[in-house]
């Protein structure tokens, strides 16, 4: 049975993340081109190596620091899942909150761990006061598929920062 709870900043290590498998084999990506949507090929395969789970773990714990939100799945007492929200606002009216991370480890995604992780960080950004989360989210057309059937949408503005690091993202909006 697959436990959740919220991760505090002590907890957050590189060990925590030993029995997470980032690994996602990426064929098709979506790409805006002249205005358009479109399907592209582009494959690669994605993997954290261990530069990027030392940023990680930096970027979880400043989350916590400032106030944000990083909740957690456990299966067996081994992370499995785990999304993130920034508690600084943007947007022209300070409606967004940034969900900055959402991760499911290969060997438990779709069995509706990213599905529970994504309410819960809605249900906190809703409690904070927010109207929409920001997602600068994967283009692959699976993590895409993803975010419409959790009802997001393209993003009326922009976060120019989030544009500037990912050029490639889709940066979405969803509703609370």
């Amino acid at each position: 049975m697959v436990q959740y709870r919220k991760l505090h900043e002590d907890e957050i290590r590189q060990e925590l993340f030993q029995d997470f498998i980032r690994h996602q084999i990426v064929t098709k990506c979506w790409r805006k081109e002249g205005g358009e949507w479109i399907i592209k090929e582009v494959p690669f395969i994605e993997d954290w190596k261990e530069k990027d789970c030392e940023i990680l773990v930096s970027c979880l714990k400043n989350t916590i620091v400032t106030r944000g939100f990083v909740y957690a799945a456990f299966y067996h007492g081994k992370l499995k899942g785990f999304v993130s929200v920034e508690s600084s606002w943007f947007g022209g009216e300070g409606e967004y909150l940034d969900l900055s991370s959402i991760h499911v480890s290969e060997d438990m995604r779709n069995k509706g761990i990213g599905r529970a992780l994504f309410l819960e960080a809605k249900k906190w950004a809703k409690k904070k006061g927010a109207k929409k989360l920001y997602i600068s989210a994967h283009s692959s057309v699976e993590s895409q598929a993803f975010y419409k059937s959790m009802g997001c949408i393209e993003a009326k503005m922009y976060n120019k920062r989030h544009v500037e690091e990912e050029p490639y993202d889709c940066q979405l909006e969803c509703r609370l």
